[in-house]
């Protein structure tokens, strides 16, 4: 029922005893409809969606009468926004009925109306937020497993320490929700390791592989610097140290192409995921590190190296040459996806960070882990926790936090569409 016929069945019952005045609803009730559903939602976010809605009804019509594969699939992209853009402006319209009534010189019925005005207000923020996110295209990559690889920065051991928290860290958190993860590599300041159970291990370098599809788009919003505050073990005076690791998200390539990829094949060299086997020099040699039997007796260790880009992948956990081959290839193929992904958004980077957007890469620090604080603080988001046991035992405070940066990126790529539309509409062009 809408709050227009609601308002009038309710003053149908109530002739009398309306209870008291509501104050605070009045000093609100002059607010206009265009006011109340702004909510950042611009004029030209309204008219993309409008755009859809009309090549939604097309297409409706069109396999009505004859149907095509493709352009199904396509009617089910856009139904989203069809739908949020219904919804959003039967909330308009019934919040401007309700306006109207607000207006009446029937006392009685005006003051019935003031009771629907909060209602009313908080469907129309929900169904803003809801056309906002029909909006956002879905990444490319966000049906993908992923490799989360994890290095140490600026702070010496302490940093090597830290990396391997946060190895942990993302290990239970995957755990938790049931993401099922392969440590892929791992390397210590002794060498090869199998295991990450060591807290007090320096990790050189670490790759888990979450090995569950949608986990880049879970886990995409941890790529960058994190900062840790905390006194080390081997600090005898008791100063607290400030130490950083990087972590890189990357999409994780299954060994042959396939159309859930998003892409016709690895053979197509518009695929992002395409590499010429030409350009890649690969060199077999013994592994590095404590020993141990086979492990420096045979050449299983394997290094490849994009000539174009000088992008180098070396793997030697497996005992097996055609183990470490493979999982070298599938780490090259994701790390010049999505160097070739970042070089094809540039440009939209740029008009974001003119709206004040901004990118989301391992050069940028995005969280600092505070040990004397217990306190998380995500910069991206500006959400802060005092929960830091919880979050490095990758429990659900860490989803608190992963969900804060989640809708900033939501909020980031409609300042995007924004600054794109605002851009097409200088420029002359359509949108």
């Amino acid at each position: 029922m809408s709050p227009v016929a609601r308002t009038w069945t309710r003053c149908l019952r109530h002739s009398t005893g309306l209870g008291r005045y509501r104050q605070q609803v009045i000093g609100r009730r002059w607010q206009t409809t265009a006011s109340v559903a702004s909510h950042g939602l611009t004029p030209a976010l309204v008219t993309r969606a409008r755009a859809i809605s009309d090549e939604h009804a097309d297409l409706t019509s069109r396999l009505a009468s004859d149907f095509d594969a493709s352009a199904a699939k396509k009617l089910g992209q856009l139904a989203r926004t069809s739908s949020a853009l219904k919804e959003y402006e039967q909330a308009q319209s019934a919040f401007g009925e309700l306006q109207s009534l607000l207006s009446s010189s029937d006392e009685e019925l005006r003051q019935l109306a003031e009771d629907d005005v909060e209602p009313s207000r908080e469907r129309i923020e929900i169904a803003v937020k809801d056309l906002k996110a029909s909006l956002i295209p879905d990444h490319p990559f966000a049906h993908l497993p992923c490799l989360i690889e994890i290095r140490p920065g600026a702070g010496g051991d302490e940093a090597a320490i830290f990396a391997g928290d946060l190895l942990r860290m993302y290990q239970a958190y995957c755990a938790r929700n049931d993401l099922r993860t392969t440590l892929m590599k791992y390397e210590t300041a002794d060498g090869i390791g199998t295991s990450s159970s060591s807290t007090t291990a320096h990790v050189q370098e670490a790759v888990l592989e979450v090995d569950s599809p949608g986990a880049y788009g879970v886990l995409r919003c941890e790529a960058g610097v994190h900062r840790v505050q905390r006194v080390p073990a081997t600090e005898s005076k008791g100063r607290t140290h400030t130490s950083a690791a990087s972590v890189l998200v990357l999409p994780s390539i299954p060994a042959e192409g396939s159309q859930d990829m998003g892409e016709s094949s690895f053979d197509d060299p518009n695929s992002d995921y395409y590499v010429r086997p030409a350009d890649v020099k690969t060199d077999f040699m013994r592994a590095q590190g404590a020993g141990g039997q086979h492990v420096n007796t045979t050449d299983s260790a394997c290094r490849l190296t994009h000539i174009p880009t000088g992008m180098v992948v070396a793997i030697q956990d497996s005992r097996a040459q055609p183990k470490n081959r493979e999982k070298a290839w599938s780490l090259l193929r994701a790390r010049i996806a999505q160097m070739r992904r970042e070089e094809r958004e540039a440009e939209i980077v740029s008009l974001r960070r003119g709206a004040g957007a901004g990118k989301v890469g391992r050069e940028n620090k995005v969280r600092t882990y505070n040990w004397s604080q217990q306190r998380v603080s995500d910069h991206r988001s500006g959400f802060d926790l005092r929960n830091l046991d919880d979050v490095m035992e990758g429990g659900e405070a860490l989803d608190r936090v992963m969900d804060s940066v989640r809708t900033w990126m939501s909020e980031q790529e409609v300042l995007g569409l924004v600054a794109e539309d605002e851009e097409k509409s200088r420029s002359g062009k359509p949108s």
